[in-house]
């Protein structure tokens, strides 16, 4: 289509659906340039408020908390019964903002490790899931990632290790992956911790010994529930069936 005027003029089309101002486009006058703001921040700084969170009824649970004794390589102790975390019940951003917090107020300096009790966790019940575990981990102050020298994983179970075994090189980290040391047994743990340093729950002394005694169950083999294994009459029931056998067969 042939214009009257001689002025030169431009079109531009803008999609409509995108609702974008299309004024700034078609206006020639100059803009100032913005200037770049750098801020060498750490991802995470513990606001005030949070410093004012209440978490009693956390530290009450007892699935986190400083112990008072060090391994032998003079790391302080932090640990973690998975059985005690109520994963229902607690969001990933209260979660990672008390694992901040008692890192932050307990162990604010120094190396330190982390003792975590995998015995009979549930996975519903439980397990947060590893990938907000792998956001928490990757929120932390670079000098948390460094100061923590060992994660000691206790009972871990047949599908744990398939997971960490498979895709822990990519799922875990700041060499996370390379920190961790799995503990199938607590006579093993005794090698890197004096007896005594670190409190052991009685279920998870209990679930040990039951490790001991079937460690089949270390490879996915539930122990018996109803202890039927540990039931000395399989012979005698055999028995008493070959012997009432006989009888019909002699009064045939």
């Amino acid at each position: 289509m042939a214009s009257s005027s001689s002025d030169d003029f431009s079109v531009m089309v803008l999609a409509s659906d995108l609702g974008i101002d299309a004024r700034p486009f078609l206006s020639h006058s100059p803009q100032p340039p913005e200037e770049d703001n750098w801020h060498d921040c750490p991802s995470y700084l513990p606001s005030a408020d949070d410093q004012n969170l209440d978490f009693s009824d956390l530290d009450a649970l007892q699935f986190l908390r400083l112990e008072r004794g060090s391994d032998k390589a003079g790391n302080r102790i932090l640990r973690v019964v998975g059985k005690y975390f109520p994963a229902p019940v607690i969001t990933g951003e209260r979660l990672k903002k008390y694992v901040f917090h008692k890192i932050s107020t307990e162990v604010p300096d120094g190396p330190f490790c982390i003792v975590y009790m995998h015995s009979t966790v549930q996975k519903e019940d439980n397990s947060p899931g590893i990938t907000i575990l792998r956001w928490i981990y990757e929120e932390l102050p670079n000098d948390y990632k460094d100061r923590l020298q060992v994660v000691y994983f206790i009972h871990p179970g047949l599908r744990s290790r398939l997971v960490f075994a498979t895709l822990g090189r990519f799922l875990l980290s700041g060499g996370l992956y390379w920190k961790i040391k799995y503990v199938s047994r607590l006579q093993y743990l005794w090698q890197d911790i004096k007896k005594g340093e670190v409190e052991i729950p009685e279920f998870v002394k209990e679930h040990d010994d039951i490790l001991e005694h079937r460690p089949l169950t270390d490879y996915g083999i539930e122990p018996d529930p109803l202890h039927l294994m540990e039931v000395p009459s399989t012979a005698y029931s055999l028995g008493r069936y070959e012997a009432e056998w006989a009888s019909r067969e002699c009064r045939s």
